[in-house]
């Protein structure tokens, strides 16, 4: 017995190795080739040959210095259109959740939770073209821009984000005592007071964890700033930025994968601070 369990655990260490050599190798792509000049990767993208801190530093100040690019403003448009959609998702997403988990008896609160159930299993690509349609015209309407400007694509990410922030945080909310509501009521606390002074200090571990995996998210997405801010824009966050290196003939590999590199750096610097805080909030959700 103690021989065949050793044997799969050897078997199951070695599947796991596979598994994370074959998700790591392309970001070990991204940053090994950094390091190298363009004929270095065409030539050899795999190996280390060719590889100096002195050609990354030289990659980072071609990338900085490009106008094409505009690594500062494009980093602040990310970093803005991050902040706002995440504040926006955590507090709006709380009050949605807290309303569903104390009225979850009544078919009302059901079905409008059901929805953001149902609306995380569709597919964006399923809903992307009739979304730019549907956005111009709503701008029309309103007489604000929806398409090429942050406010546009901080209401989309709002939309998209909100179903998986609605349904981890009512299942945390469920385990709050009601008791506690109730005293603030009978104190004479507004429910807006209530949830803010009572319930959303509650949530700051499930706040954490929702913020970060959001977060995440936006500042990585492509394909959503592409469609909706457009490759010529003046709004672009890094993502789309990159497509500056990229040319109908030639690809500025050097480049493209250094600007790869500084996008991602933030988010996996929170993720490696952050990586407890997210596990432990999403089973405190799963189990309330």
């Amino acid at each position: 017995m103690k021989g065949a369990r050793r044997t799969k655990n050897i078997i199951l260490g070695i599947i796991g190795i596979l598994i994370a050599a074959y998700v790591l190798f392309p970001f070990y792509l991204v940053v090994m080739n950094s390091f190298k000049a363009q004929t270095s990767i065409v030539e050899s993208p795999v190996s280390l040959a060719g590889a100096s801190v002195a050609q990354l530093w030289e990659n980072l100040t071609k990338v900085a210095s490009n106008s094409n690019f505009n690594f500062w403003y494009a980093f602040g448009t990310s970093a803005l259109i991050t902040v706002i959609s995440l504040v926006l998702l955590a507090v709006f997403g709380g009050m949605a959740a807290w309303v569903i988990s104390r009225n979850n008896k009544k078919k009302w609160a059901t079905a409008i939770y059901m929805v953001f159930i149902a609306s995380m299993i569709i597919p964006f690509q399923v809903v992307m073209l009739p979304l730019i349609s549907t956005f111009r015209d709503v701008g029309k309407f309103v007489g604000i821009s929806m398409l090429q400007s942050i406010p546009g694509i901080v209401f989309a990410y709002c939309g998209f984000g909100g179903a998986m922030t609605v349904f981890i945080l009512t299942g945390f909310i469920k385990g709050i005592p009601y008791e506690l509501e109730e005293a603030a009521s009978i104190d004479g606390c507004s429910p807006e007071g209530t949830f803010f002074r009572i319930i959303f200090p509650l949530l700051k571990p499930v706040i954490t964890t929702v913020t970060i995996l959001n977060g995440m998210w936006i500042w990585n997405d492509y394909l959503l700033p592409s469609l909706m801010l457009g490759q010529n824009g003046k709004v672009k966050t890094l993502p789309v930025a990159v497509q500056a290196f990229v040319g109908s003939y030639v690809k500025q590999w050097d480049l493209i994968l250094t600007a790869a590199l500084l996008a991602i750096l933030p988010m996996i610097i929170i993720f490696m601070f952050a990586q407890k805080q997210i596990m432990s909030g999403m089973v405190e959700g799963a189990v309330k």
